[in-house]
């Protein structure tokens, strides 16, 4: 079955399906359809391929036939979806973000700027380091911009595929979505980051640990989170505007419409990847980098406490189907022991 040359030069997004056990790449043809591609190994294969073959991710899909066609909603319905990016070992996966990036609404902008502008406010080192995102966030083309606060998520094992649920540990004070846009990075045998491409994300936290010291921020990061379904291939949209849900028995308790995109940031997506791949430590050849470019809307600044079962729908039509997951609160805990060998 060729069909790759009716969807050749437009906008290419694909997903991750498990199929027989293992991964396989399928391009997105259209909201009903999926183009199972005929490369073995997932989407990971296919970017060692294009870094191999010296071609761009969109080139070596765009010259690939299609094996089949199957039901999108076929695929969500089965469970069959992954990550659209994942790595054969977890442990090479690195999930990060980054904080205090957004401008936020129109509304919140200007609240932020008369504080700011106020000789009379005292800043909190959350205010200073927005500030710091304005005045030096966006260098020149080629320049380094002030670095963003930057914080750890975890491996490859605290990623949720989309449309499964999000567990949430035991010993957690709160689970909110946070709805962000991800890119998603591969390291060449060059120790060079190749950007696959972006994703819709839910970085997800526990905003009440965070909330009751700010020293405590690095905890309230080591959730799980989710991104996806869909991997757009290229450069992100400059201005984006996406709509975020929490469902309760299948009914909207919440929702609000968001910004991102570099337009709507304060330091631009070339700094912030600057800022994470700076460290040599974050260059290991094979290495996949999931990386969280943050938010300014979250319900539980409206309120809103989550509880079992409740669905987080988060929604940006620039990058496919909206990504969806069920929290899960998990039941075991307690005390963790070390054993003396």
């Amino acid at each position: 079955m060729d069909n790759h040359a009716s969807t050749q030069g437009a906008e290419i997004r694909i997903v991750q399906l498990q199929q027989n056990g293992q991964p396989c790449v399928a391009r997105v043809k259209d909201a009903d359809t999926l183009q199972i591609l005929a490369i073995r190994g997932g989407s990971y294969a296919l970017a060692q391929r294009a870094l191999q073959e010296k071609r761009s991710l969109s080139n070596v899909i765009d010259s690939m036939d299609a094996t089949d066609e199957v039901s999108y909603q076929r695929m969500i319905d089965e469970g069959a979806l992954l990550p659209p990016v994942t790595h054969p070992d977890p442990g090479h996966c690195l999930v990060s973000g980054t904080g205090l990036t957004h401008l936020g609404s129109a509304g919140t902008r200007d609240g932020m700027h008369v504080k700011l502008n106020d000789p009379g406010q005292t800043l909190t080192d959350s205010m200073r380091m927005f500030k710091l995102g304005l005045e030096g966030g966006k260098p020149e083309s080629g320049k380094i911009g002030v670095q963003p606060e930057w914080f750890y998520k975890g491996d490859g094992t605290s990623i949720a595929a989309p449309y499964a649920p999000i567990p949430v540990p035991a010993f957690a004070l709160d689970a909110g979505e946070e709805p962000e846009m991800v890119g998603l990075y591969l390291i060449g045998a060059d120790r060079k980051p190749y950007r696959l491409g972006f994703a819709v994300g839910n970085e997800f936290s526990d905003h009440v640990t965070e909330r009751q010291n700010y020293l405590w921020l690095a905890h309230s990061k080591l959730r799980y989170c989710s991104f996806g379904p869909e991997l757009l291939i290229g450069p992100a949209p400059r201005a984006v505007q996406g709509v975020s849900r929490v469902l309760r028995e299948g009914k909207p308790i919440w929702e609000k419409a968001f910004l991102t995109g570099e337009d709507n940031m304060c330091h631009t997506i070339a700094n912030l990847e600057h800022h994470h791949f700076k460290y040599p430590q974050f260059r290991c050849p094979g290495d996949l980098h999931v990386h969280f470019f943050g938010t300014a809307t979250l319900s539980f600044a409206d309120g809103v406490k989550t509880q079992e079962g409740d669905e987080f729908e988060i929604h940006i039509p620039a990058f496919g189907r909206p990504l969806r997951n069920t929290l899960r609160f998990m039941r075991e805990g307690g005390h963790v022991a070390v054993v003396p060998l």
